[in-house]
């Protein structure tokens, strides 16, 4: 296996992951890069529910303004930012967004050669190694059905798309005529999302799923206790926000109490030039 990386090899300051496992490792050329192993955690249902995001300096998300919405502007287009993002998608079987990530970035596909495309081979070999399919379900949660119809994903053959929604969000997606698209009911006015990775798991045995918000579904996600652990990319790019262009944070559309807050659990630090790449373990509390 060649694995060219982003330039450099990632700098480890700290790793606290104590799990052995050989068969759920990295291979050695990409932990030449990755600066260690990653290995998957054991979960209870099969289903390891992972994250990645890139929040800037100052705790924003997106500039949220046409044309910038995503996490690149957030990173500076940051090479080994996107690196990490490829390794992510090479080993998930499911990569989910939502509706409204998919409008904002309709030309977007969710795969590590979209992202690097200058490892694409050789992490399609580490897909085939794992014994994962050739790419992974692109998969849209919303809970109106209101999706980008002619987004590039819909329209690409060796993409299998997938739409987590609601009973009346199927009835909008079936108006739609989309080509070749899975949808999977999870509610009945809310998308239910442990109830939908039951379903993927059930349906196409997907035992590896990586999130990639926005920061609503993130958040929905948290808040259902469904993600196991959190890759989170520090920039030093500051944002800001005012009452008249407000930028999101890294989860939107709940709110914690002292009480009920969650905690996440650090695992591992790393670092490439003034990025931070720090990867947690999520808990709910007790």
């Amino acid at each position: 296996m060649i694995i060219k990386g982003p330039g450099s090899a990632f700098e480890l300051f700290f790793d606290e992951d104590d799990r052995v496992n050989e068969q759920s490792g990295l291979p050695e050329a990409i932990t030449a890069v990755y600066g260690g192993d990653w290995v998957l955690p054991e979960t209870k249902d099969g289903v390891y529910c992972y994250s990645n995001f890139v929040m800037s300096h100052d705790g924003r998300v997106s500039f949220n303004v046409p044309g910038h919405e995503g996490g690149g502007d957030v990173s500076a287009f940051n090479p080994h930012d996107q690196w990490l993002m490829g390794l992510l998608r090479a080993r998930a079987d499911a990569v989910i967004v939502g509706a409204n990530t998919l409008r904002t970035e309709s030309e977007h596909v969710w795969t590590s050669e979209f992202i690097c495309p200058a490892d694409a081979e050789g992490f399609a070999q580490f897909r085939r190694l794992e014994g994962r399919q050739d790419t992974p379900l692109q998969v849209f949660v919303t809970r109106t059905g209101d999706v980008a119809k002619n987004a590039a994903v819909f329209h690409q053959k060796d993409l299998i798309s997938v739409i987590l929604t609601t009973e009346t969000g199927a009835e909008r997606v079936a108006s739609l005529g989309l080509p070749s698209v899975e949808v999977i009911i999870a509610g009945v006015d809310n998308v239910d999302l442990n109830q939908a990775l039951a379903a993927l798991r059930r349906r196409f045995d997907v035992s590896t799923v990586l999130c990639e918000g926005g920061p609503r579904v993130y958040g929905a996600f948290v808040g259902a206790g469904a993600i196991d652990e959190e890759f989170l990319t520090l920039s030093p790019v500051l944002i800001g926000s005012d009452d008249s262009s407000r930028r999101p944070g890294l989860i939107e559309g709940l709110a914690f109490s002292p009480a009920s807050a969650h905690q996440a659990r650090l695992l591992s630090v790393r670092r490439a030039r003034d990025h931070l790449f720090v990867r947690t373990a999520l808990a709910s509390p007790e």
